[in-house]
This record gives C-alpha cells, sequence and structure tokens, in this order.
C-alpha cells in the first residue's frame, strides 16, 4: 500500500503533501505565523533568562521546517512538538555547558552579518519591490537590478519613517531628565517626549497605518499593505500524531522517518540562534544568561506552542532587536507581547490590512542597524588576530546561510582550541640537565608532541643529556599521557639518560604513582631534582626559550599574529 497522504480537506485545514516529483510546493496559511507568535512570548516570561529576547518564528527556521515538513502544517506541528522535547531533554541533563563554546568573534561574526541580511530583506518592502529572491546575494542582484521598478509612495513613506525613528531615537538618547525641583509643566512635557520616543516604533506603524488609510477612503493606494489576515484564536488540541488521507492515514512513525535529519537540525538549530541572540544582547546591555536555563525555555515554549498550532521558533533577531531598542526592562515584555497577538487574532486582524509594509520595514531596519559592530575587527586585529579568523568566517558564510555560518563559527573556534591544548607551549632550560617546562594540562593529543620536543633535544645535545620535567602547571592527566610518559622513559633510558619529575600537583601524582612506572622518579622542586641527576650542574631559567609546534604554517601563523 502506498504512502497516505494528507487531504486538503482534512481537519484543521492542512495543506496537501505534495508528491516527489511534484513541480511546485503549496503555501501554508498565513495565519500559523500568528499561531506561533504569541506562546513563545508567554513561556519565556516565565522561564527566560535574557530581558530581551523574543521566541517566535523567524524566517530562517520557517525556511529549514519547510523544506523538512514539506510545507505542511501538520508535519511542522508534530516538529515544533518533538524539537522542543529534545531541547527540554538537553536542558534537564544540563548540556548548556556545550553552548559555551560559541566564542565572542562567533557571536560578533553572527550579529553583524545579521544586520546587515535582515537590513536588505527589508529593502524590498522599503522600495515597494515584489518577488526578490531570499537568498542574500541573489536578492542583493535583483534589488539593484530592478531598483527603476521602486513605487514613489512606498519609498517615501519607508524613508520617512526612518527618518522619524532616527530622530526619535535620537531624542530620547539626549532628553535632559527632569528633576523634581522642576516646575510641573516641565516635567509633564518631558514625560510626553520620553513615551512618544520610548514607543517610537508603535506610533510610526500606527501613523503610517492612519495615512495608509487615509489613501483607501480617498479610492487611491499607493502603498504596498500587509492584507488581510484570516481572523479568530487556534484551537487548543494536541500536535497530530498521524495525518489523515484519502487512502488511509500517515502513521506517526512514518512522519517522523519523513522528517528524517531534521529532528536533529530543526531543534540544534533553533538552539543555536537563541543563544547566540541571547549572549549578543546580554553583552550588549550588560548581563548574563544561564544556557541550561534557556534550553528549557525553549523547549518548553515549543512543546506548548505544538498544542496552538505552531510550527518550531526560536529567538528572533529582528523582534529583539525591536524589543531592546523600545527599552524593555526586564522579560516579563513578553506577556505585553504575546497579549497583544491574541488581542490581534481576535479582534484585529482586519486593521493589520492598513499597515504598509514600507513602515515595517523601517521598524525592522533601525532596530538591526545599531547590531552592526565595525569596532571588533579593529579590536581584535590589536588584542588577537588570530580570532579574527572564526570572527570572518562567521560573518561572510553567514551571508550564504546564517546556520551555517554559526555552525563553521563554532567548529573552527573549536579547532583553534583543541589545537591550543594539542600543542601546549613548551620551554626548555639550557644545562647540563634540560629543564622541560610544559605550559598546559597533559591530554593524548599533547603527549607525542611533549615526547617528540623532549627527545630531539635532549639526544641532539653533545653529549646527551638527562632531562628534569616540570610539571607545576600540569593540573590533569590522562591515561593515554601515562602511557607516552612511559615510553619516554623507556627511550631516554635507553640511551643512558634519566627523566626525573618536579612540582607534580596531587591528582597528576597520584596517577603517576598508580600507574607504576619503571624508573618513575619525583622531587618537590626542580632544584632537588637537579642535584640528584649524575654529572648534572646548575641550569638558569633565564637561558629558556619556547619550543613552538613543529610545522612552518604554525610558524607562520606565530609570527603573523
Amino acid at each position: 500500500m502506498s504512502r497516505a497522504q494528507p487531504s486538503p480537506h482534512s481537519p484543521g485545514g492542512f495543506c496537501p503533501l505534495p508528491a516527489p516529483w511534484a513541480v511546485s510546493l503549496p503555501f501554508c496559511p498565513l495565519q500559523y505565523g500568528l499561531y506561533s507568535s504569541f506562546m513563545g512570548c508567554f513561556v519565556y516570561c516565565l522561564l527566560g533568562t535574557a530581558k530581551d529576547v523574543t521566541l517566535g518564528p523567524t524566517a530562517i527556521m520557517s525556511l529549514l521546517v519547510s523544506s523538512y515538513t514539506f510545507h505542511q502544517p501538520g508535519y511542522a506541528v508534530l516538529l515544533a512538538f518533538l524539537s522542543g522535547c529534545i531541547q527540554l531533554a538537553m536542558g534537564l541533563l544540563h548540556l548548556g555547558f556545550l553552548l559555551d563554546f560559541i566564542s565572542c568573534p562567533v557571536i560578533k561574526g553572527f550579529t553583524s552579518a545579521a544586520s546587515i541580511t535582515i537590513s536588505f530583506n527589508q529593502v524590498k518592502n522599503l522600495l515597494g519591490l515584489q518577488g526578490i529572491p531570499r537568498q542574500f546575494f541573489l536578492q542583493v542582484y535583483e534589488t539593484l537590478r530592478r531598483i527603476g521598478e521602486t513605487r514613489p509612495g512606498d519609498a517615501v513613506l519607508g524613508l520617512s519613517c526612518l527618518a522619524a525613528l532616527a530622530g526619535l531615537r535620537a531624542m530620547k538618547s539626549r532628553l535632559p531628565r527632569a528633576g523634581p525641583a522642576e516646575p510641573l509643566a516641565v516635567r509633564i512635557s518631558y514625560l510626553i517626549v520620553w513615551i512618544c520616543a520610548t514607543a517610537r516604533n508603535a506610533l510610526v506603524v500606527l501613523f503610517a497605518g492612519l495615512v495608509a488609510y487615509s489613501f483607501q477612503v480617498m479610492g487611491s493606494q499607493p502603498f504596498r499593505l500587509t492584507g488581510s489576515i484570516p481572523r479568530g484564536l487556534p484551537a487548543l488540541q494536541p500536535p497530530p500524531f498521524s495525518l489523515a488521507a484519502p487512502n488511509g492515514t500517515v502513521p506517526f512513525l512514518s512522519m517522523v522517518q519523513d522528517m528524517g535529519v531534521g529532528l536533529a537540525v530543526v531543534p540544534l538549530m533553533g538552539l543555536l540562534e537563541t543563544i547566540a541572540i541571547a549572549k549578543a544582547f546580554a553583552s550588549q546591555n550588560g548581563y548574563k544568561i544561564d544556557p541550561n536555563q534557556e534550553l528549557l525555555a525553549l523547549g518548553v515554549a515549543n512543546v506548548l506552542g505544538s498544542f496552538v498550532s505552531s510550527f518550531p521558533i526560536t529567538g528572533s533577531f529582528g523582534r529583539t532587536a525591536v524589543n531592546a531598542q523600545s527599552g524593555v526592562c526586564t522579560p516579563a515584555g513578553g506577556l505585553v507581547t504575546g497579549a497583544l497577538v491574541l488581542l490581534s487574532l481576535a479582534y484585529l486582524t482586519s486593521l493589520f490590512y492598513f499597515i504598509p509594509k514600507a513602515a515595517l520595514a523601517a521598524v525592522i531596519i533601525s532596530a538591526v542597524v545599531p547590531m552592526f559592530d565595525a569596532d571588533i575587527f579593529l579590536t581584535l586585529w590589536r588584542v588577537k588576530r588570530l580570532d579574527l579568523v572564526p570572527l570572518c568566517v562567521t560573518f561572510l558564510l553567514c551571508f550564504w546561510e546564517i546556520q551555517y555560518g554559526i555552525v563553521a563559527g563554532v567548529l573552527l573556534s573549536g579547532v583553534l582550541l583543541l589545537y591550543s591544548i594539542a600543542r601546549p607551549p613548551i620551554k626548555v632550560s639550557e644545562g647540563a640537565v634540560l629543564l622541560v617546562q610544559p605550559g598546559g594540562s597533559l591530554h593524548f593529543p599533547a603527549v607525542e608532541h611533549l615526547r617528540g620536543a623532549v627527545c630531539s633535544r635532549a639526544l641532539a645535545a653533545s653529549p646527551p643529556r638527562s632531562v628534569i620535567l616540570d610539571c607545576c602547571h600540569i593540573s590533569s592527566i590522562d591515561y593515554t599521557a601515562v602511557l607516552g610518559l612511559a615510553e619516554l622513559l623507556q627511550e631516554l633510558r635507553g640511551h643512558g639518560l634519566s627523566l626525573a619529575f618536579c612540582g607534580l600537583q596531587d591528582p597528576v601524582l597520584q596517577v603517576l604513582l598508580s600507574a607504576d612506572l619503571e624508573g618513575f622518579q619525583h622531587f618537590p622542586s626542580w632544584e632537588e631534582a637537579e642535584q640528584h641527576q649524575p654529572g648534572a650542574v646548575p641550569c638558569h631559567r633565564d637561558q629558556s626559550k619556547a619550543i613552538l609546534p613543529p610545522g612552518s604554517c604554525w610558524l607562520f601563523f606565530k609570527q603573523l599574529f
């Protein structure tokens, strides 16, 4: 029996599931975006740790979900439930520490690229253009190619809204505070100006809507409007664990198989996007977030959202930026946002028809442009040039796909971190006995590097010299490193040389004693160890020099950075 496909007339208004050979895919109803916009606000108000973050549908997440759910709402709602369960399990298992591997250069690269891509994505609405693709580079090409098709009404309104928003923001930043001693009229004037500047986004949208409505009444409409949205609240019901179809049903296991790797990609990408946004705004506004709590908040929001026909949600960069620019002080701002969405669904969807797209574009551009941080490139060039690599990789790849940029930046930062663990700095003091001092903990990726560095220096000397290994900086060691040290002891003994240890910390000493290494000897300090080496003369630490990891590429980077 062939796979049953959902009926376009099945309960819930699901779109038909396209066959694999279908040329075009149907679009799902617009109201599902609003259904996904309020539950995250309420949940994050209770469980979130970032005052600015707003959870909801995003363009990135929508595209990801559509690629794994065939533009089918039933699949998307089930994916929200399963993604939430995965994120919730990660939070309960306290796996939030994994998100600490998202470094500051990755965050800055993401936010700077996102501010550009989101801003340019709104240029088409600002100019009244239609049919512009979503991919950034195609978007730039098509926008510039069709700049002559700009609608004057949209362009004038959009630029006017941008100017008004910029003026109100500057007014708020320069507004002198009215003290208690000021006259009542001055204090009232200050309050009026402060409210207008703080609520500038709502005022600009309201004003633009009134202008559009006025033109509609007069019989002409120079603006592209938001359009009609179906009215009504979503039904409170469990996510669909099976779908009705003309020739049977699509069972739960088949739906899970259809979504495939989307069950891993969607929750992880949603998590990365949320944490990246939360960290960016936390750094900008001077507060901290709890990654485990963020996992719980996102997981609960997706699970509960699936009961009101929501598809997977994540942190929204644009709405979070608008939230921050509006001066929100606590996550309780989500109560207002969620309540307004519910109110709009129940009563105000007809009024959305008259909101010009150019005005909304101006609000979003005004909010995200300040997130571009040009100074970070100069700062990293001055402070740590090697950190420019993950920054630039994240920044450039985010113009292709934001999720690829974040993943590439995290992986590259991890590679740089692992390389520093695998190739710790090693200092060698010259003398009749070589004093070798590793600069960090000794784990299995680094043991062969240490062994090669010690043997090459000890055996290359004329005559060959014994070695003292100063372990004062080594706080932990693993079994592979113990085996490597045992082989180093045997190799030096085979050439008539000795290897002594000094400055061992208790955890490391206990591991080495438990291993019962043949010929193992340790001393409290390098001076005592030196005295017990035959034919040794005092060596001085001011003769020390670093051994760099082998490889001309690494030498080049060390000299450059």
